[in-house]
């Protein structure tokens, strides 16, 4: 059958909090946007797992608070330029893509103004949520923006396989002698009717999420493998920061793939972290106790499990004063389901894989180093959470940055910044690269079984020098295994999804390496 071929004014990939606030802000001023999820429907990533919030502005805040605990949590590792500008323009992209165009219901006060609250790292209570299930609430409002606007084409079912690039992907000699590279769109693989689709676009957006999957436990939605970062690296963007990866302290201790989170808001409001014997321990590790950063807490988790033994540590709610079915109630069910009742029982908790601070190098407005390519959301890499992410700042840089990246695509456009159509029509579809009919289901869980053990043992929370060059070299000898079987291979989404995982481990381990200084998430122990 012969494959689609779509020409659009913008294709993002990625249908979460950024890539829907991009998609929107397009839309907007009248321009055509393709909007991709990889899942049966546009919620299918991390946004909507997202429990405790949003910052926006507390009273008593300024931007220079905000700054302070930004650095602060980052290790100062951050962009202090993309720090300042969230702080400043951060709340003004809230107003307006979630609380005015997606009328996202946050909490609010008796008095009508918005019930702020604090998690750790934050100096002042600024953080918008709707009880614990936030990002559900945002993206049922974006869902219903995204659905309403008739400039939106979202579809699903959708992974991307390639970014298509002028210089590697034309068939004219003529543009091969061109001096600069540009994106012109991706081939995308339907998992409906298991073509490749060729979808050109004027500028496109990678928007598609973290990497957590690639560890053996971890809270994120199973579409996050690293797949931004693996094409953007094979079409030649830079990275930055790959090697921070910040490690939630809470998940909770139970059999399933995907760990469920215990949000930080809970240790916001009173929660104490209590070892096996029942002794409350993370004051011995900071004084900040339970509302230090991630990494702090996830370390000093991981150091009393090794000292005591235990398979998990507790989380103690009952200090809490509010009413847990009524601010938890997402938590208080699940763990009702599982038999606890959290005003009485502590829950299990281990630390997991919750967020990539680093990814695909991008400015203000979203722009990568790869012409007409822009990033935005987890998987780029903005310069804003350096080397620790502050709690709840990864939705407000998705919105802003979403924002920015749309309102930039749109000036562009507007300026008739158009891609060459005679480069375009150069593109071929995709070509299948074999027809050996030879994809096992037990050799894919098997790779994923090592990508997955690797990462987690040998680049998880502590890692040393020796553990990392184990793990480079396992994760080389997998990847040059898969190419070789992915080029006599027909496509499917199983092949595509394991090449993604195993590139982003190995660009991972790499980059781990290369950094020499332990620094924030990336916690470098002596051998």
């Amino acid at each position: 059958m012969p494959y689609s071929r779509i020409v659009t004014d913008a294709l993002v990939i990625g249908s979460g909090v950024a890539g829907a606030a991009c998609a929107l802000s397009i839309a907007s001023q009248g321009r055509q946007v393709i909007l991709l999820s990889a899942g049966p429907d546009i919620d299918d990533g991390n946004t909507a797992y997202a429990q405790g919030g949003v910052v926006y502005a507390g009273e008593d805040d300024t931007p220079a608070k905000l700054e302070k605990d930004i650095l602060k949590a980052g290790w100062r590792w951050n962009s202090k330029a993309a720090v300042k500008h969230l702080a400043k323009a951060g709340p003004d992209a809230v107003k307006e893509i979630l609380i005015d165009q997606a009328q996202v219901p946050f909490a609010r006060r008796p008095d009508g103004g918005f019930d702020l609250t604090r998690e750790g790292g934050h100096s002042v209570s600024r953080i918008l949520h709707c009880a614990d299930y936030t990002g559900r609430a945002i993206m049922d409002g974006l869902k219903r923006a995204i659905r309403e606007h008739p400039n939106i084409h979202a579809l699903t079912n959708r992974t991307a396989v390639d970014l298509i690039t002028s210089l590697h992907h034309t068939c004219k000699l003529a543009f091969r002698y061109s001096r600069t590279d540009q994106c012109l769109g991706a081939y995308v693989f339907n998992s409906a009717s298991g073509d490749v689709e060729t979808i050109m676009a004027h500028f496109t957006v990678l928007a598609s999420g973290g990497l957590g999957r690639i560890f053996l436990h971890s809270t994120n939605a199973a579409c996050c493998l690293g797949s931004a970062m693996t094409m953007a690296h094979r079409a030649g963007a830079n990275l930055m920061n790959v090697e921070f990866v910040q490690f939630h302290p809470t998940a909770l201790f139970h059999r399933s793939r995907r760990r469920f989170l215990i949000t930080e808001a809970m240790r916001g409001e009173g929660a104490h972290l209590l070892n096996s014997r029942g002794e409350r321990f993370m004051p011995r590790y900071d004084r900040q106790a339970e509302l230090a950063p991630r990494d702090i807490v996830s370390r000093a988790i991981v150091d009393e499990l090794h000292r005591t033994g235990e398979d998990c540590v507790y989380l103690d709610c009952r200090p809490i004063e509010q009413n847990l079915a009524q601010r938890f109630p997402t938590i208080y069910n699940k763990c009702k389901e599982l038999g606890l009742d959290i005003n009485n029982d502590p829950i299990p908790v281990v630390p997991a894989a919750h967020y990539h601070c680093g990814g695909v190098f991008c400015d203000v407005d979203g722009r990568t180093s790869l012409d007409r390519l822009y990033a935005v959301g987890e998987c780029s890499c903005t310069g804003v959470h350096g080397a620790n992410r502050l709690a709840s700042t990864s939705l407000l840089e998705g919105v802003l940055w979403g924002r920015n990246a749309g309102r930039s695509i749109a000036r562009r456009l507007h300026r008739k910044q158009h891609a060459n159509k005679r480069l375009q029509d150069s593109i071929p579809d995709w070509v299948h690269p074999g027809q050996a009919h030879n994809e096992d289901p037990a050799l894919i869980a098997q790779d994923w079984g090592t990508i997955r053990s690797t990462m987690w043992n040998y680049a998880g929370i502590t890692r040393t020098e020796q553990r990392l060059a184990r793990a480079a070299e396992d994760m080389r000898v997998l990847n040059r295994n898969l190419t070789e079987f992915y080029k006599r291979t027909p496509i499917s989404k199983a092949l595509v999804d394991l090449f993604h995982g195993s590139y982003a481990a190995y660009i991972l381990v790499l980059s781990a390496l290369r950094n020499t200084q332990s620094v924030g998430c990336h916690y470098l122990q002596k051998d």
